[in-house]
């Protein structure tokens, strides 16, 4: 399968000041300038989807279209497995409109209590789609999988205090930035769900300058 290499300029679909910072900073080595959908005063469309990989193509199609230049979309989200995989596709809406992480979090270690839940397994997904203004899509996806803690660490956004990725014994709240979404390109190596997806866009999509 052949596919479109991104050049110049993109839009990054978000109004997640977090996910703007991660995702800038993983362009950065390919020379691609990256402006966001908030700083273009886009509209958010509708996630209407029933999958990560949907709404993350309604994103990134709907600033492609509104911006007329390539834009860059990521649906992402925290899958519990003993809350039947909740909040998934809601794990922003579990944050109500004040963006009340930290009420979140509580509120899944709650419904795990409430449930008697001792597993405490859970993964992050990443779905991140490349869309042109003619409506060509490129979707890439990735995945990291821990367990559930007490939050821990001020560092990243969302979900990460509660977060403890597999071989760590430290939370994504209490990972730099650097190591979190920095990627080994030698070994293709990388640690978060968003970088993760980001290695395969980038080996398909972009070429270093």
């Amino acid at each position: 399968m052949s596919h479109r290499i991104l050049t110049g300029r993109v839009v990054i679909a978000t109004h997640n000041a977090g996910k703007l910072v991660e995702m800038r900073e993983l362009l950065a080595p390919f020379g691609v300038e990256a402006v966001s959908a908030g700083e273009l005063s886009l509209p958010e469309p509708e996630e209407t989807g029933t999958m990560f990989s949907e709404n993350a193509a309604i994103k990134a199609l709907a600033a492609a279209e509104a911006s007329g230049l390539p834009a860059f979309a990521d649906d992402s989200g925290l899958c519990v497995d003993a809350l039947d995989g909740a909040p998934g596709l809601f794990s922003a809406r579990w944050a109500g409109a004040s963006k009340d992480f930290s009420g979140a979090m509580a509120r899944i270690l709650s419904e795990l209590d409430r449930r008697g839940a001792t597993n405490r397994r859970a993964h992050f997904v990443s779905a991140l789609v490349l869309a042109w203004p003619d409506g060509h899509t490129e979707l890439f996806e990735g995945r990291v999988f821990g367990d559930l803690v007490e939050p821990r660490g001020t560092a990243g956004f969302g979900y990460d205090p509660m977060f403890r990725p597999d071989g760590f014994d430290r939370t994504f709240g209490e990972i730099s930035s650097e190591e979190k979404h920095g990627v080994d390109w030698q070994s293709g190596q990388a640690l978060s769900h968003r970088a993760r997806a980001f290695v395969t866009l980038a080996e398909a999509c972009l070429r270093r300058p």
